[in-house]
């Protein structure tokens, strides 16, 4: 897996042994992901389908991109399309994206780097392999997750984040048996390059076989655990669940969450992968369709009449006359 690793995880700042009457959060629910289509048809699974919006929130949904083996000729993307009230953040494990918006943003993010687009008022946006990419085929494996917005925060100044795989932030358990490599947030003193109006953590963890790795989290944020891929188990005790490649886990309150892979793996796996987020619930109404989350359906339906109206932004001159007339998630 080429997103940043270390020689020696030892040689990381280690997160300290949970206290003594510290709770673990139990797990309340394990789903597992459907598999469908996004954009011009590249493969995705719907990491937080079925869950409750109450337990996501302040997330709204996150896709799994991949992990796919492109032939040549087929990796695809996603036409132009409008955003307003929430971020996106793109995180590339394997594989190349390029990314442009109306508002200047944009480049290319590969292996370990992160896209994290807030667009507050509204944005024009467009996400696609590089044309060598279509060109030879590859590997490509990445997540897409929307974090919502409160309310006062719905109509922000858009703004683009270029987090590069050297700035995350690097820590492991107290005996090396887990890569925490930190998006954003703060995790045992160490923070994550991620600036987000909505205060989140997000962690990329790789689980060696065998080992287990108890994580402090804060207790005014709710907690979920994605298996990217490989096996393993989720809570602790008696309350201890299995999860696989494709589920989510999402936990109860507490101090602390416990994550730990089965001892065997398949062989081309270097541990278990899992996606650990949280945040602080904004507890607000939300109205959600397409490519839009508001709080309410007036404000969605002036979301729609603005972007018909061209007042999201335009396609910068440089990207030529594509057609942008249809939202697209």
């Amino acid at each position: 897996m080429p997103a940043i690793t270390v020689d020696n995880p030892l040689s990381l700042p280690r997160v300290p042994a949970p206290d003594p009457t510290a709770v673990d959060r139990p797990v309340v629910s394990l789903t597992t992901a459907p598999r469908g289509f996004e954009g011009e048809g590249f493969p995705v699974r719907r990491a937080f389908a079925g869950i409750d919006l109450r337990a996501l929130d302040p997330f709204i949904m996150m896709d799994q991109m991949g992990e796919v083996e492109y032939a040549p000729g087929e990796p695809k993307g996603t036409p132009w399309h409008p955003h307003r009230g929430f971020e996106t953040v793109t995180y590339i494990i394997d594989g190349i994206f390029e990314h442009a918006d109306s508002h200047g943003g944009g480049g290319v993010i590969t292996n370990g780097d992160t896209q994290w687009m807030t667009a507050g008022a509204g944005i024009l946006h467009i996400e696609k392999p590089p044309e060598h990419l279509v060109v030879s085929g590859g590997l490509f494996h990445g997540l897409q997750l929307w974090v919502n917005l409160p309310s006062r925060l719905k109509m922000a100044e858009p703004r683009y984040q270029d987090l590069r795989s050297g700035q995350v932030g690097l820590a492991t358990s107290p005996d090396g048996g887990a890569l925490l490599r930190i998006i954003s947030g703060e995790l045992a003193g160490v923070q994550g390059p991620g600036e987000t109006y909505t205060p989140a953590t997000l962690i990329h963890a790789t689980i060696a076989p065998g080992a287990e790795v108890t994580l402090p989290w804060r207790t005014d944020y709710n907690a979920l655990v994605y298996a990217l891929s490989g096996d393993g188990q989720v809570g602790s005790g008696t309350g201890r669940r299995a999860v696989k490649s494709g589920q989510t886990a999402v936990f109860g309150s507490g101090d602390t969450i416990t994550i730990a892979a089965d001892p065997v793996q398949e062989s081309r796996l270097g541990g278990f992968d899992v996606f650990i987020l949280g945040g602080q619930p904004i507890r607000e109404p939300v109205a959600a369709h397409g490519p839009f989350v508001m709080n309410t359906r007036a404000e969605l339906m002036q979301a729609f009449d603005d972007y018909q109206a061209g007042r999201l932004g335009s396609i910068p001159a440089a990207h030529g006359a594509v057609n942008a007339s249809t939202p697209d998630a």
